[in-house]
């Protein structure tokens, strides 16, 4: 027989249409307390459902990350700023430095060049220039009246994969000036043995590249030079340098009298320290080991956080040392720097300062007395920075 549907019957509070505690219809549910329910006072109201409209539930949450975001917003707009302030601000010094740099020796001037080592070998030169000094500079860092300039240190700087090691060449060691036309005379200069200095008193930086490569071996890859003047301006614009004594240090000729302890120096106090000779008991030969200790230490104060996060300090420094540093033509701010960086790594512990080593300080020539190398370890010493080998010869 035909089944028949019933009705279904009317279903109680706890029902799905009617109005129980917790039918879905009911109390709690879709149709009878639609106010409190998910259409007219939940997610489209301002109801308190489960706490999801009201001031204190979702719309704070919201407000909060809001707030947050903006803040996060804004702290990466300020880093973003800054880096590119930053960028601008390098890119600008380097320009700026760039276009100050005294490009004033023709490396490619110099003949029969040894190949390129590993590493890279700086020239450092100090020269007697009085260049730029008053009547009353001269009188107080005693530099005499003397026109012109010639060659008071001589160092040959190297930095490679074994740290960095600083090397003083006396100025009168006698060597070999090999032949060499003039790149300013144009005159052909004959082979002679003279004393070092003479190369750049004859025909200046190229002349004295030309020497120091014929009788190293190595080949230099960058030269700056610097005189009295720009030596005491740099070394005012950094602040001072300090250095510390064993013993009481007084030289009357270089105007040098430093107490025993640390003190800092200012730029003709340096000037006279490094100048002075007459109280060392190796003479030449322990002035050029004061000269090291003082470039290790200027090189140090140069290349520290207290210099280059200080722009008060950095860009006077800066700028006085651009102003008074002769350099060859490839020679850039960045290769600088690395100088700077190199005289500050001879001081640690992978780093080397020393003389070439010696056979004869009083060496009696026709040119009075020079200082004579000794061949066999100069010649080992100058094969292992041509190799960036680690320095095992001594100047002892």
């Amino acid at each position: 027989m035909p089944h028949v549907r019933g009705s279904v019957p009317r279903q109680n509070r706890g029902g799905y249409d009617g109005a129980g505690d917790h039918g879905y219809g009911g109390y709690a549910g879709h149709d009878d307390d639609r106010r409190s329910g998910y259409r007219d006072d939940g997610y489209g109201g301002r109801g308190d459902y489960a706490g999801h409209g009201g001031r204190d539930g979702y719309d704070d949450d919201n407000d909060g990350y809001r707030e947050r975001s903006g803040m996060g917003q804004r702290i990466k707009r300020g880093l973003i700023l800054l880096i590119l302030l930053l960028l601008v601000l390098g890119v600008g010094t380097y320009f700026w430095a760039d276009s100050k740099m005294r490009r004033e020796v023709d490396l490619s001037a110099v003949e029969q060049r040894p190949e390129s080592g590993r590493g890279t070998t700086y020239l450092i030169v100090g020269t007697d220039s009085r260049e730029g000094l008053t009547e009353e500079e001269r009188r107080e860092m005693r530099t005499g009246q003397a026109e012109g300039s010639r060659a008071d240190t001589i160092m040959i700087l190297h930095t490679g994969d074994h740290g960095s090691s600083l090397i003083s060449l006396p100025r009168d060691s006698w060597v070999t000036i090999p032949e060499f036309t003039g790149s300013s005379s144009g005159n052909r200069i004959p082979e002679q043995q003279h004393k070092l200095n003479a190369a750049y008193a004859i025909e200046g930086p190229e002349l004295l590249v030309r020497t120091v490569e014929h009788n190293t071996g190595l080949r230099v890859d960058h030269y700056a030079e610097i005189g009295f003047g720009g030596f005491a301006n740099v070394v005012d614009a950094l602040g001072g340098v300090e250095m510390c004594f064993d013993a009481p240090i007084q030289d009357k000729n270089s105007g040098a009298d430093f107490a025993e302890g640390c003190q800092d120096l200012d730029g003709p106090q340096s000037l006279a320290f490094v100048r002075q000779r007459y109280q060392e008991s190796m003479g030449d030969l322990g002035r050029t080991k004061n000269q090291q200790k003082f470039l290790g230490a200027l090189g140090d104060q140069v290349a520290s956080p207290a210099t280059l996060l200080n722009p008060f300090r950095l860009y006077p420094t800066m700028g006085a040392s651009l102003d008074s540093l002769v350099v060859d033509e490839s020679m850039g701010p960045f290769r600088l720097a690395q100088m700077f960086l190199a005289l500050r790594g001879v001081q640690g512990s992978g780093g080397t300062q020393m003389n070439v080593p010696v056979a004869n300080p009083g060496f009696s020539t026709d040119k009075g007395s020079a200082v004579l190398w000794d061949e066999e370890r100069a010649d080992q010493l100058f094969e292992q920075v041509r190799r960036d080998q680690p320095i095992t010869v001594t100047d002892d």
